[in-house]
């Protein structure tokens, strides 16, 4: 498994707080490191939320690890993930950061990606070239926690199957869903929902996400969904919503940063398509 960067060496996502360093070849936890001191910093923000575990401590909270504990996946895409003081170990090795941070389970955090790509076309409706390859184009939400662009997705609820969770994260992100009303959410789901019920697996597993500590981190299932003539798309005006502050369709290239590794996903996406990147 390659090693994380993002989640290493600076300040945690939204605080103050200093990591401590972890040289790249002390991340994996087979490498004996008895000098190492994390910092612990679990963020206010994820304390004492409905959609949050509790602390270790608490004598009621009993996880079951590596397994389906109730209606909340604690099952790792990377295989069985090593338990140390009570408390899971990160799959790919130390981030400089114990506790949950701002994520919301100890363990696996499940999210959901969905990559909804289309031609990129002039207006007699040529596809463009560039470099001799067919450009693609993607819809990218601006973070607001961060500012970053990304692909937008979100956390799968307990019980609910990752693909409801990419049609409803798209649609609270990318169209603005929560502000809408009732017959205008139904026609907006009744646009999308063949749209959304193919699409292809492109990536399942641990995310390189600034959030991940030593005992909770990101995991996704990315999908990606291509309108090959962007009618469907096209049809539904894009607007930012919810954790979002921005939306647009942008060209598949490598010199678009994203948050995350989102990047890596998008490259993959252009591979699929034998598109320029």
């Amino acid at each position: 498994m390659k090693a994380h960067f993002k989640c290493r060496n600076g300040l945690y996502p939204g605080s103050a707080v200093q990591r401590a360093v972890v040289p790249d070849e002390k991340v994996c936890w087979s490498v004996e490191w008895p000098e190492y001191k994390p910092v612990p910093y679990t963020s206010p923000k994820a304390t004492n939320q409905p959609w949050a575990d509790p602390d270790l401590s608490e004598p009621s909270f009993k996880p079951t690890w590596n397994q389906l504990d109730g209606d909340v996946n604690r099952k790792s895409f990377t295989g069985e993930y090593a338990i140390a003081e009570k408390a899971p170990l990160n799959p790919v090795g130390r981030t400089g950061i114990v506790g949950r941070g701002l994520l919301g389970r100890w363990g696996p955090n499940h999210a959901a990606d969905p990559i909804v790509t289309k031609w990129k076309r002039d207006a007699s409706g040529i596809i463009a070239t560039s470099g001799g390859k067919k450009i693609l184009q993607v819809v990218l939400i601006q973070r607001r926690d961060c500012g970053e662009w990304a692909i937008p997705g979100g956390m799968v609820d307990p019980g609910e199957n990752v693909s409801r969770t990419l049609k409803r994260e798209f649609m609270e992100e990318a169209l603005d869903s929560l502000t809408k009303s009732d017959e205008e959410k139904s026609k907006l789901e009744k646009q999308l929902n063949s749209f959304f019920a193919g699409g292809d697996v492109l990536y399942r597993g641990y995310v390189d996400d600034p959030r991940n500590t030593d005992n909770s981190w990101m995991e996704t299932v990315a999908m990606n969904f291509h309108d090959e003539t962007g009618e469907i798309i096209d049809a539904v005006p894009l607007t930012a919503g919810d954790d979002a502050v921005g939306v647009t369709w942008r060209d598949l290239s490598s010199s678009q940063p994203l948050y995350a590794s989102h990047s890596s996903l998008l490259e993959t996406v252009a591979r699929k398509f034998d598109a320029f990147w």
